[in-house]
Formats: structure tokens, sequence, C-alpha cells
């Protein structure tokens, strides 16, 4: 029958016999240590084309993110050189960068959460080594040197000069693409304009730069032409943590014994439905058997669920003998969605985010700083007793904005010396002067705290720090001043 012949055809050999995937050995390495090369097969399916379109559209968002303005700025502009880092709109400064500890913990706790739940769904398709490597790399390789067959032929071919033209531009268009991510990884710490002056200029006028982008995007090569699914085996601890994250009611992709065992050729009699073909072996990037159960290296890219479903198809058996499930379910139970491991996670994902709202919350659009000025902490002359501070004014603005500045809470006859009038501060810029906090000596009482207030125009908000009159004790100047007849 068709059918059973198109499994057959697709029973190609998946490499010698010590490749053949097993729970104890690193497939990708072969016996005398050196690198076995994977070559995964294409495949076509519901959740091939979902990874497609999600892998394509967070390429298209980072494509497009530095050039998109939004408040005249890049929608997302990490400006290092300023202290200016710049998120749709929004403005932080660098005095505000301790917000970077709720969002990194908020990501930690969203993953903790999403893999208790669904396993890792984050390396099949949102991992940047996943996408890049699928969706970019990988594209080029069968677009230059054909399909898995082709490629593994290629591969044990003599050099000659149609294998060593495949050769060299593959590896070109490898690397002009590791070139061009990292140039646009620079622009959301420089800018696009700035980028190009750099690019257009001598390497020596913006050497830290060249240097950085030829590193980076030497690294990016060896990754994606070479090491490619090792840094998932051997660097990336989160496969590794995967056990400690789950459980038997993780979502995770498996293979249903109970239905798949015995395999068997079609028409054999009393074989399960798996027909040993080893489809879900050639299509996986990691070179695993899944039939094997959970193992470290699988990175639930799902191109196991597409090829079995496929063959399914072509038997005309029910697909899902390769499915989304969790352990229990596939030993015949049910999945439980909430217990206790989800309820910490979600609990710690929750406040994670009220505490991350509240902290973002209290970011305001300006930021001053009052030190006192270096040398003495106060100054006694025959009229009065001074305090000298420097104020900065920091605007976190895309506009000019006009600041007032003012003492609150000062007893009689002190009176403040600069900043008398609104201070107008460029945008994302600063402004540091003399602040000169002064007691007429007849009315000085001793040291004294007063509070120092920093609003806009439209009062649209305030703020406030407490400010210190330091002088000496009042009985002493008393003293002082009687023995100079002077009355207090």
């Amino acid at each position: 029958m068709s059918g059973q012949s198109t499994v057959e055809n697709s029973k190609a050999k998946v490499g010698p016999a010590r490749h053949m995937p097993t729970r104890d050995f690193v497939t990708t390495i072969n016996d005398d240590g050196s690198r076995y090369f994977l070559h995964p097969a294409d495949v076509h399916g519901f959740f091939n084309r979902l990874r497609r379109f999600t892998g394509l559209a967070l390429i298209a968002l980072y494509l497009l993110l530095p050039w998109i303005p939004v408040g005249g700025y890049p929608a997302v502009f990490l400006d290092v050189g300023e202290g200016r880092f710049h998120f749709f709109g929004h403005t932080l400064a660098a005095q505000d960068t301790w917000l970077l500890f709720f969002a990194l913990t908020g990501v930690g706790f969203g993953l903790f959460f999403l893999t208790a739940l669904l396993g890792r769904l984050w390396c099949g398709y949102a991992c940047p080594q996943t996408v890049f490597l699928d969706h970019i790399y990988r594209r080029i390789e069968r677009m230059i040197d054909g399909d898995a067959p082709a490629r593994r032929q290629l591969d044990r071919a003599p050099l000659d000069a149609a294998k060593a033209f495949k050769r060299v531009l593959k590896h070109t268009l490898y690397i002009l693409v590791s070139l061009a991510i990292t140039h646009l990884f620079l622009a959301y710490f420089v800018s696009i304009p700035e980028v190009w002056h750099m690019m257009t200029s001598a390497p020596r006028e913006h050497w830290a730069a060249f240097l950085f982008v030829f590193i980076a995007a030497g690294a990016l090569y060896f990754n994606f032409a070479w090491f490619r699914e090792q840094l998932c085996i051997v660097i990336c601890p989160y496969g590794r943590m995967q056990s400690a994250l789950s459980d038997d009611h993780t979502m995770t992709i498996g293979y249903d014994a109970q239905r798949g065992e015995p395999r068997g050729k079609v028409g054999t009699p009393n074989a399960g439905d798996c027909i040993d073909c080893h489809r879900c072996v050639q299509v996986c990037p990691a070179g695993i058997d899944i039939r094997h159960g959970m193992q470290m290296e699988c990175i639930a890219c799902t191109a196991c669920i597409d090829a079995c479903d496929e063959i399914m198809r072509k038997v005309k058996r029910p697909a899902g003998l390769i499915r989304y499930d969790s352990l229990a379910a596939f030993r015949g139970g049910r999945t439980r969605w909430i217990r206790p491991r989800t309820i910490l996670y979600g609990v710690l994902l929750v406040i994670g985010i009220c505490v991350a709202a509240f902290a973002f919350s209290t970011v305001k659009p300006a930021n001053f700083m009052v030190m006192r000025m270096t040398g003495a902490a106060y100054f006694v002359d025959r009229d009065d007793v001074r305090n000298q501070f420097m104020v900065r004014l920091l605007n976190k603005r895309n506009e000019p904005t006009a600041f007032s500045v003012t003492l609150q809470g000062l007893p009689a006859g002190a009176q403040q010396n600069g900043f008398t009038e609104p201070v107008v501060v460029a945008p994302l810029a600063e402004q540091v002067a003399p602040l000169v906090l002064v007691v007429d000596r007849k009315d000085y009482k001793g040291p004294f705290k007063a509070t120092l207030v920093v609003e806009d125009a439209a009062k649209s908000f305030a703020l406030s720090r407490p400010v210190e009159f330091l002088g000496p004790d009042a009985r002493l100047l008393e003293k002082e001043d009687t023995e100079r007849g002077l009355k207090r």
C-alpha cells in the first residue's frame, strides 16, 4: 500500500550504530571524542508553522525596535554613554537601574512558573539560540546544501569545485548575518545613526566598538556555524534546571509507550502504533530519540510531534503518538494543573509583579541630589551663620522642563540664596548649582532640619530630600554677642 511504502522510504539511515541515540551517551560525540554533526530533516505541521511564525515575529521585533521612534528616541535605546535608558517613551536614569532587579526577578519567576506548567516552552519557541539557528542559519544551510540526505552526502563527498563553492558561499552568508546581528545589537546602545557613522569612519576612531562588533560576530559565527546544539547541552544551565522545576504533571513532549509498544512494521500482528521508522530521530535538532523519555538535550522544539503525526496520517492511525502531555497522563493518569509547585511559583510571580509595579510607579520624570560643599560644615561671621550645598537637578524628560527648588520648614530669620527663580533644564540633561542657606545671627537658635522640595511648573510631581543645617551651640554665640554688646 502507498502509506506503507512511504513509511519504508522514510526509514533513512540515522548514522552508524554507535550514533543511534541512547540515554547513556550524547549523540553528537563520536567514540573517539570528536564531534558528530547532526543534519535534522525538514518537517511540516502545525507546531512547525507556529514556531516559524513565533520565530520570525521575534526576529522582526529585534530588527525593528532600534528603528521605531517613540517620544523622539528609538523604542528601546540603552544609552549607556549618557546614563539614560529609553523604553517605549519612558526614560530611566542611571539612578533608576535598581529597578532592573525587579525586571530580572520577574523574568525568573515567570520562567519558573511557565516551566512548571508547560516545560521548556521558552527553549523551543523564544530562546535566541533556537530562533536564530532554526530560522536564519539553518534556512541558509538548507537553501545552499539541500535537505538532510543531501547535506550528509555533501559532508562525505571529497572536496571539489562545487563543494568548495557551496562551503564558501554558506560561510560567507553566515559571517554577513553574524555581522548584521552584532551591528544591530550595538545600535540598541548607540542608535542606528551612530552605528552608521562608526561604520563609515576609520576603525581607529571607534576602536572599542570595532573590536566589540568583530569579536561578538566571531562568537556568533562560531556558535551557529559549528557549536550549535552543543551550547544547549554543554553551556546552558536551563536543561539541568528542568528536572528541579518540573514534575510528573508538567506538560512536556513525550512518547505514548502504552500505545506505541511493541514496535513493528505496518501489518505486524500484535504490534503497537509505532512502526519504528526513526522519523522522530531524523528531525530532532538535538539528535535524541524521544521514545527514551524526557532527556536533558530536548529543547521542546516539537519537530518530533509533527513528524510522527505526519507518519500516523500516512498509515491511517490516530495522531498523538508523540504529543504534548504530562508524564502522569502518559502513564494513564490525569494532569493536575493546580499543585504545590505551581501555587508557589504563581504566588511568587504575583508578588513580584505587584512589587515591580509599585517600584516602577515611584519613578519620577526628574531626580535631584543635594550635597554639602567640601570644606567647613558651616561658616559663622559677624552677621549670620550659613551652610553651603550643591544641588544637582536631572531632567529625565525628552523636553525642557522648568523646576522650582524651595526649602520648607525654615525657622524665622533663615533664608535661601540660590534657586530663587525656576531653573530650566534641557532635555535629558542636568544642572548643578550652589544653594546657600543663611540664618541671621541674632535669630540663630541652633542646628535644625528642613526639607528641600523640587517641583515642575505644572506641579505634576514633587521630590523632597531632608537637609540638615549645622552650626555651633547657640549659647556660645549668645555669649560672644553679649561680650560684643549686641542684642539677640
